[in-house]
């Protein structure tokens, strides 16, 4: 397959404005900081199966249940690490929240 100059430069316009498009994008996502609170941490299922040594299963059935709040972007789970505190508080002795929490330094300081 042959291509001219001309076709070859404007195939490379294309690319470099397609391109440019892609980098916008992604500075906008980056640009997240003012979304959340600045000592808001989040965590998506593997995180939280990895910290509290569940199960992915567990964690669906705790957002079935109601009690383990969450959001969605696309397909994927997200969790506040407040929510998360709140959730161990609630749900395990305060021995168990005291491991957690050293652990995990989740410890939020205002």
């Amino acid at each position: 397959m042959y291509i001219d100059n001309e076709n070859f430069e404007k195939w490379m316009e294309k690319l470099s404005k397609k391109l440019t498009e892609i980098g916008q994008d992604l500075k906008s996502l980056i640009n997240t900081d003012t979304v959340f609170d600045e000592n808001e941490r989040l965590l998506d299922n593997q995180d939280l199966a990895f910290l509290l040594k569940a199960s992915f299963r567990t964690l669906q059935r705790y957002r079935a249940k109601g009690v383990l709040p969450y959001f969605t972007i696309g397909r994927k789970t997200y969790y506040r690490a407040s929510d998360i505190r709140a959730f161990v508080r609630e749900y395990a002795d305060s021995q168990t929240y005291k491991q957690f929490e050293k652990a995990n330094q989740l410890v939020y300081q205002p």
